[in-house]
């Protein structure tokens, strides 16, 4: 039997060791470190995913947890397949968050025709909260409050005028990136109808930033 699916990476692990051992007689905390997380709910929470989905079969009473004869192939259509990126949350100004696995909310599913990015990149989704770059476009499409946007965490060496999320203090920011190298400063500049005022910070300051936004997916829009 062959379902469609796209897989989280740390699914991916466990359905490898899945496949080698029953994953049954170990505890979270070993399971986890077969696989490289700290955290045992995390793994916990993959697990169910992966029994949910029907591709392993956990049996508490007997201790076993064995993968099924399900198998995975990819897509909805014939160039298409569709994409399982994980959510951290909100971001504009405001909330702090801490973007690992362990606050992971739960996953944004659609189409690889909407966010055409090479599969080798690591992605993730936030809510956007607020109208501070409701003026801003990525790939023709603005970032409004309630869309999300998703972000590239694997460019972390923004240039001038990219949309970055930074995080300032351990706040959380969408804006766009500028290096001024004459005043030996950073400035996070809003695309706003509002009035926000940029965020000025020095290269020696609690800051990174966390990735690059590459596209935006918009909050629906149903006619009546």
């Amino acid at each position: 039997m062959y379902i469609s699916i796209t897989m989280h990476r740390l699914q991916e692990k466990l359905l490898r060791q899945a496949q080698d051992k029953n994953l049954g007689q170990y505890t979270l905390r070993r399971i986890g470190q077969l696989v490289g997380v700290r955290s045992p709910q995390v793994v916990k929470h993959h697990l169910n995913q992966l029994e949910q989905k029907g591709l392993i079969r956990i049996d508490r009473a007997k201790g076993l947890i064995e993968k099924t004869g399900q198998k995975v192939v990819s897509g909805l259509l014939k160039k298409a397949r569709l994409m399982a990126i994980p959510v951290l949350g909100s971001a504009n100004a405001g909330v702090a968050r801490l973007f690992a696995e362990e606050n992971i909310e739960g996953y944004l599913r659609v189409s690889s025709t909407l966010i055409p990015v090479p599969t080798s990149r690591r992605l993730f989704a936030l809510r956007v909260d607020g109208p501070s770059m409701n003026r801003t476009l990525v790939e023709g499409k603005r970032i409004e409050d309630g869309d999300f946007v998703i972000v590239d965490t694997t460019i972390l060496d923004p240039k001038n005028g990219d949309v970055v999320l930074s995080v300032i203090d351990g706040m959380a920011n969408i804006k766009k990136f500028y290096r001024d190298r004459v005043n030996q400063q950073i400035v996070l500049m809003s695309e706003s109808t509002h009035s926000f005022p940029p965020i000025h910070i020095h290269e020696s300051d609690d800051f990174v930033v966390n990735g690059r936004v590459v596209q935006v997916v918009k909050k629906p829009r149903l006619s009546s």
